[in-house]
């Protein structure tokens, strides 16, 4: 085909892209900062298994990866009695499969290379190259290098992304609450890990902070993440290792490994994603799950939207209009059910310590709303049949401040539903922009 594909940065959606793209005849080569093999933070992933089939990537072999366990959540008191279990189903349905994702990425660059994708690593990417309104390249700290296409891969706060003109509407960075700042790390096992009820606790709003805490227990080792949705100091990282190592006696004070912290996207689509000359996937476009954060299986399924849409391009123009079907496919698939996702998700950095102590106390809360993972794509898959609805329902109305808020966001939420049946089907700049507009306005939205 002799096109030429960029892309900037090695996301894992950018990467499985890319390989599809190179198995089809492309030119592809991808670009990233990082030295070669030092891709990856040094901790696990949980990652959808079903996603590697979408993406067209083989498993990775058995001894590199194990099932996730499920997860115990506990309100900012930390009340025993209030605690909720998850129940996702065990298997291949529901269950995620936890790999390192150093040989997450070991594996599908390994696969990519076997494709035909070439790897350019040591480059900082500044930003894009611009011919008017078309992005045809990416500059580097290393030099300028141009294509006829570029994808976006370089995550929550990409420089190509940021630097695109205004005039293309697409949002350049996240707002408060849009974004999880996180610290993770992994101490040692001072007790014998078998004396543990439950394995795998995350703590919501931790005593009022805006954010959660989870430790994870291992047979020889103890995973602990804290995360907010403010910037962490280091002060803020000693203070609550310590208020968790006091707490949980499995969790040492011995430091092994990881220690890195990073932001992660918890909010919704980017509202356009594609640009003459430019597509957006993965972390740059805002996929993720928004309450969990967790991305990789989902933008590994939407890899093959994006590769569909560029190989089905007989004009090689890849403009906006004819990238547009891969937004639409998108959409349908994931979007239209991230969306409203994101819009419950809300009301968690709205409520204050209290009223979710109280949502969990009084069962307003339930194994239902918290049975999430990777693959749970859409607000809709949490409906389910439960014959205490209706005293939830009272408990809900005795308080008035958790109620009001509430009502809130499912009406924002009921908004966000019929905005995103409303995008446009084919690409009309005008409508668009419009679309855009209404839909990123819902999110702007106060809920105190």
């Amino acid at each position: 085909m002799g096109k030429t594909i960029i892309v900037a940065g090695a996301g894992h959606g950018g990467i499985a892209v890319a390989a599809r793209l190179a198995k089809a005849g492309f030119d592809v080569t991808v670009y990233d900062r990082g030295n070669k093999g030092e891709q990856g933070y040094d901790w696990e992933d949980a990652v959808d298994p079903k996603a590697f089939e979408k993406a067209g990537i083989p498993m990775p072999p058995e001894d590199k990866w194990g099932w996730r366990e499920n997860i115990t959540f506990y309100g900012p008191s930390n009340k025993e009695k209030s605690k909720v279990r998850q129940t996702i189903t065990p298997g291949w349905q529901d269950q995620e499969i936890r790999i390192e994702r150093k040989e997450l990425y070991k594996h599908i660059i390994g696969y990519a290379e076997e494709c035909g994708v070439k790897f350019q690593y040591g480059e900082t990417i500044k930003g894009p190259v611009m011919k008017g309104k078309r992005v045809v390249g990416i500059e580097t700290d290393k030099g300028t290098y141009k294509g006829d296409l570029i994808i976006d891969a370089c995550g929550l706060e990409s420089p190509v992304r940021a630097g695109l003109p205004d005039s293309l509407g697409i949002q350049k960075h996240p707002t408060f609450g849009e974004k999880f700042y996180i610290y993770r790390a992994y101490y040692d096992m001072p007790i014998d890990a078998s004396t543990v009820e439950d394995k795998y606790i995350i703590t919501l709003l931790p005593r009022g902070e805006l954010g959660i805490d989870w430790v994870e227990t291992e047979d020889t080792y103890s995973d602990v993440l804290i995360g907010r949705f403010n910037p962490l100091t280091q002060e803020d990282i000693d203070r609550v290792l310590e208020i968790n190592q006091n707490m949980y006696p499995q969790l040492g004070k011995k430091f092994l490994r990881g220690g890195g912290a990073t932001e992660l996207p918890v909010r919704q689509p980017l509202s356009i994603i594609v640009a003459d000359g430019y597509a957006a996937i993965g972390d740059s476009a805002f996929m993720t799950i928004p309450v969990i954060g967790s991305g990789i299986g989902l933008c590994f399924k939407t890899s093959k939207f994006l590769s569909d849409t560029i190989i089905n391009d007989k004009s090689g123009k890849y403009t906006a209009k004819t990238l547009w079907p891969y937004q639409v496919a998108y959409y349908k698939n994931y979007g239209a059910g991230l969306a409203p996702l994101a819009a419950f998700k809300r009301l968690l950095t709205a409520v204050n310590g209290d009223e979710l102590d109280y949502a969990f106390d009084k069962g307003i809360i339930t194994k239902h709303e918290l049975n999430i993972t990777s693959n749970h794509t859409s607000l809709w898959k949490f409906l389910e049949f439960d014959p205490k609805l209706p005293l939830r329902a009272v408990a809900l109305v005795m308080n008035p401040p958790l109620l009001k808020k509430g009502a809130i966001v499912v009406g924002h939420l009921v908004q966000v539903v019929l905005t995103c049946a409303l995008m446009p089907k084919k690409y009309n700049k005008l409508l668009v922009r419009k679309w855009a507009k209404a839909y990123d306005k819902i999110f702007l939205k106060p809920i105190v």
